[in-house]
This record gives C-alpha cells, sequence and structure tokens, in this order.
C-alpha cells in the first residue's frame, strides 16, 4: 500500500506543478499558419487583444512563389496602419497594441502576376503581469518571478528564436532550389532554340549551294 500511496502523491504534486506554472508563467496566445495567396488577391487575419499595452508580435517568411516577396499591412482597430511594407521576403515584428479590440493582419498579392505565393507566420499576443497595490505577501509571492519561471520564458523564447531561424533557411533554401530550376529551364530553352537555329542555317547552307550548282549545270553554250 505504500508504493501506491507514494505514487498517487507524485502524481498530485506534478499535476499541481504543471498547473502552477501555466497560471504563474505570463499568458501568451500565439498562431502558427501557413497560407497560400493567390495572384491578385488577398488574405486577411485577425486577432483579439483584450487589453491595452499588450505586446503583439508578427513574423511572416514567403516559402513560394514569384520572386518571394508580398506586400502586408497590420491595422489597428480604428482602422490606423500600424505597420506596412511592399515586396518583403521575410519581417518580424514587436508592437505594443495600444488599442484593444481586433488586428488585421493582410497579406497583399495584388501586385503580382507570377501566380499563387506560400507564406508562413505566426501571431502572438503576450499579456505581462501588472502588480497592483497594495500587494499582499500571498500575492507578491505569485507575482515574484522565480528563477524556474525565468529558465521557462528563456527557454520559450530560445525555441522561437531556433524555429524562426529554421523558417528562415527553409526560405532561402526554396529560394535557391527555384533559382536552380529557373537556370535549368532556361538552359533547356536557350539549348532547343540553339540547336533549331543550327539546323535552318545548314538548311539553308544547302539550299543556297544546290542552287548556286542548279543554276551552273543549266547553262547552255553554242559551238
Amino acid at each position: 500500500m505504500l508504493f501506491p500511496t507514494m505514487l498517487r502523491q507524485v502524481t498530485i504534486a506534478l499535476v499541481a506543478s504543471i498547473l502552477l506554472a501555466i497560471f504563474v508563467v505570463d499568458r501568451v496566445d500565439a498562431a502558427a499558419l501557413s497560407t497560400r495567396v493567390p495572384s491578385q488577391k488577398e488574405a486577411c487575419f485577425y486577432t483579439w487583444v483584450d487589453q491595452q499595452y499588450e505586446k503583439v508580435g508578427f513574423y511572416f517568411a514567403v516559402q513560394e512563389g514569384g520572386n518571394f516577396d508580398i506586400d502586408y499591412s497590420v491595422v489597428s482597430p480604428s482602422e490606423r496602419i500600424i505597420l506596412e511594407g511592399t515586396k518583403s521576403s521575410q519581417e518580424d515584428f514587436v508592437f505594443t497594441g495600444n488599442e484593444m479590440g481586433e488586428y488585421r493582419f493582410c497579406f497583399h498579392n495584388q501586385h503580382s502576376s507570377h501566380g499563387e505565393k506560400l507564406i508562413d507566420f505566426d501571431i502572438t499576443v503576450e499579456s505581462e503581469p501588472r502588480l497592483e497595490l497594495p500587494l499582499s505577501k500571498a500575492k507578491l509571492l505569485r507575482e515574484q518571478s522565480t528563477p524556474v519561471e525565468d529558465s521557462m520564458s528563456n527557454i520559450d523564447s530560445d525555441l522561437t528564436a531556433i524555429e524562426r531561424t529554421l523558417r528562415y533557411f527553409r526560405m532561402r533554401e526554396n529560394q535557391g532550389y527555384s533559382l536552380v530550376e529557373l537556370t535549368r529551364h532556361r538552359i533547356l530553352r536557350y539549348s532547343f532554340i540553339e540547336g533549331l537555329f543550327i539546323v535552318c542555317i545548314s538548311l539553308g547552307q544547302v539550299y543556297i549551294v544546290r542552287l548556286l550548282f542548279n543554276r551552273g549545270s543549266s547553262s547552255r553554250f553554242r559551238v
């Protein structure tokens, strides 16, 4: 009976530690997505900010299509443009949401004639804990960061940076592959045109030589 009791206690302690880490560590809402934006179209995504001054992160990388670039814009709930850019392959922004409400993140492919584009992106909303006075001892301990929480936060930041670095290398790999394929198709096309041009020149030379000889053999001389 001793072993099941100890196992039950360890399980309860583990569950309590996980719940404590979930509720004490800063709340972060994130969405890692991929989308395809057809030519002459746009794609918009939305996220909700329920408090002022929350940190909003926006990252994207174009993985396929055309010159690996896209136009983008970020619009606040009051329809104010926060960020915008043209012909960007990869961007990484963090801004403060000064307004409560729904933020709009749009990708615009309206000026491209190279077909659809594949985009990897993520949107994060982080709520920082705010201290409220007066603080009780229990609340102060709950609000105070511990080394374990700091380590978890650092690990999460490092993993996010590694993930974005891998996405960047994936984008560069796709760009290199696209360039190699484009070069191969150009070489094949130019080789075909060159071969056709050589055949046409050869046939033209044969025709001219035969024309000259036929004209010479048809001459008549009176003796």
